[in-house]
């Protein structure tokens, strides 16, 4: 869920789209959970934009603003603020308004999502589209107060957002020539989503019925769920055998000394990752998790990245790549504290001293008191502690773990009452995200709706949120369709990753073929 990389130059591409949580100077804390984020797609590197007819039109990162309700079950309370971009290139009259989110971060870097780069932009292409990019509220600069304190993140739910959506499409004069006559029951309106704004989008589906014409939801994280120990699951099936054996046994292994008692051998293997320093043992070994949160980047366009790096540190010695076996625990565990002290730690925390960036014990940290606006990680944080959980744990016993089993949920509500304690510590016990009363608004897995797309990805860490978890068999029907590539996350909202694997390219096409036969179904209200 978060983590700020301070990067070389180099590593940037591996990690594009990576979400992260920070305070306003940058500071990190590495074991917060990482968030379930949209990649960000580059802008193309083009001349000016022109419309169908040849009309120059503004730039894509050209920003404008919404007033936006604070309170849609009050509007006394005024409007703030909202920022969006927007482009009418392909427009034809008639064509259909294509909404997306970004979702839990700041949207100016997702300015790419109108382009055909992505599947918004193949959508808008192909049916004469407009495409929007909307700020979710609380994320950059979209927020209704000057803080993100306790008491001005009352109006940070997702009903809120999902009614900011309505509220939007159906008072907002796009700039564009016509762009007041083109509301909902004017032009059929798309919603897109990926991540968590795809669960949006699922859940806006459920709670607007009519309002999209049509609707396409990337790796939508629909269910909600405390103990997200599946997210390691996907990761653990596809990641190579050779190194998911031996960080099996890496794990086991320091699970089994950190539970020992025995000083010597504790103290051994934090000194072994530069983790002395550390005065709880779910701290050092949750730290390590972070090599594995690193699958959450990958694309079939983007290479190996930091993950295939780290595997590759444990499993090629001397030129040779170890077998599906491994090398086994003794040459692992050496392998893996080298590679994190002497190459990785400096990429994860830059010069903050290890206490910072991985301890979460001190209320006082920065990364728990900043109250900055746009600050991603804290707003997420407030939607994770009270309705979405997805702690990132490892996985039960008797199951195969690629993280130590020494965190669990409670490790996790703790840092949202550090986060929040106004709101939480009161309670007298940790706070437990109320997620049965989102699945039960929303629908969770078990949403059936009409014009709802859904596209999934085996290879997503988030899978096991979505429609194509393990052992829910979930059909798709023509009316609600689940189309399923061999992707990471969000792999099928990139129009590169297509063209690089045929399996999300199958999917892009199934979906670009179900959204166009839903908006030729849509006429204009009579209203």
């Amino acid at each position: 869920m978060a983590l700020l990389w301070k990067l070389a130059s180099v590593l940037v591409v591996a990690l594009a789209g990576v979400a992260d949580a920070k305070t306003a100077d940058g500071r990190v804390n590495a074991n917060i959970q990482r968030r379930p984020s949209v990649p960000i797609v580059p802008l193309p590197d083009v001349g000016p934009v022109t419309s169908r007819n040849g009309t120059q039109l503004p730039p894509y990162n050209t920003t404008y603003y919404f007033d936006q309700l604070i309170d849609h079950t009050n509007p006394s309370l005024g409007t703030f603020k909202q920022r969006y971009w927007t482009t009418y290139e392909w427009y034809e009259t008639g064509g259909p308004i294509i909404l997306f989110t970004p979702g839990e971060a700041n949207a100016q870097p997702y300015s790419g999502y109108l382009t055909n780069r992505t599947i918004n932009g193949q959508i808008a292409q192909e049916l004469g589209g407009v495409t929007i990019v909307l700020e979710h509220r609380y994320y950059g600069l979209s927020n209704p107060y000057g803080d993100l304190s306790v008491k001005s993140l009352k109006y940070h739910t997702i009903q809120q957002a999902i009614d900011d959506l309505e509220y939007f499409a159906k008072n907002v004069d796009l700039p564009m020539p016509g762009g007041d006559a083109v509301k909902p029951g004017q032009a059929p309106w798309i919603l897109v989503g990926g991540s968590y704004s795809g669960a949006l989008t699922s859940f806006t589906m459920v709670n607007k019925p009519n309002l999209f014409q049509a609707a396409y939801a990337s790796s939508a994280v629909v269910e909600s769920i405390i103990d997200y120990w599946g997210y390691f699951q996907p990761i653990l099936e596809w990641m190579p055998k050779n190194c998911s054996t031996d960080v099996q046994a890496v794990i086991a292994h320091i699970d089994s000394v950190f539970t020992s008692g025995n000083k010597k051998e504790i103290d051994s293997i934090k000194a072994l990752f530069n983790m002395s320093a550390l005065t709880h043992l779910d701290d050092a070994a949750g730290a390590l998790r972070n090599n594995l949160w690193d699958w959450q980047s990958l694309s079939p366009s983007s290479g190996g990245g930091l993950f295939f790096e780290f595997c590759d540190a444990l499993e090629v010695k001397n030129g040779v790549s170890a077998g599906p076996n491994g090398w086994g625990l003794e040459h692992a565990l050496q392998a893996w504290g080298s590679y994190w002290t002497n190459t990785y730690y400096s990429i994860l925390c830059g010069d903050e001293d290890v206490v910072t960036c991985l301890g979460t014990y001190d209320p006082t940290q920065e990364e728990w008191t900043d109250i900055s606006v746009d600050n991603a990680g804290r707003s997420w944080m407030w939607i994770v502690c009270n309705e979405v959980g997805f702690f990132q744990e490892g996985a039960p016993k008797g199951h195969p773990t690629i993280v130590t089993r020494l965190v669990q949920p409670p490790y996790d509500e703790r840092q949202c009452t550090y986060m929040f304690p106004e709101a939480f510590a009161h309670l007298g016990h940790l706070p437990v995200p109320n997620v049965d009363a989102t699945n039960k608004a929303y629908h969770g897995w078990f949403v059936q709706e009409n014009h709802l797309f859904f596209a999934n990805g085996h290879r997503d860490p988030w899978r096991e949120a979505t429609l194509a978890a393990d052992g829910t068999h979930f059909r798709s029907t023509p009316g609600q369709p689940l189309a399923i590539s061999d992707g990471f996350h969000c792999s099928d909202l990139s129009t590169t990753n297509g063209q690089v694997d045929s399996t999300v390219l199958a999917v892009q096409k199934q979906g670009l073929q179900a959204i166009a036969g839903w908006v030729a179904e849509w006429k204009p209200s009579k209203h």
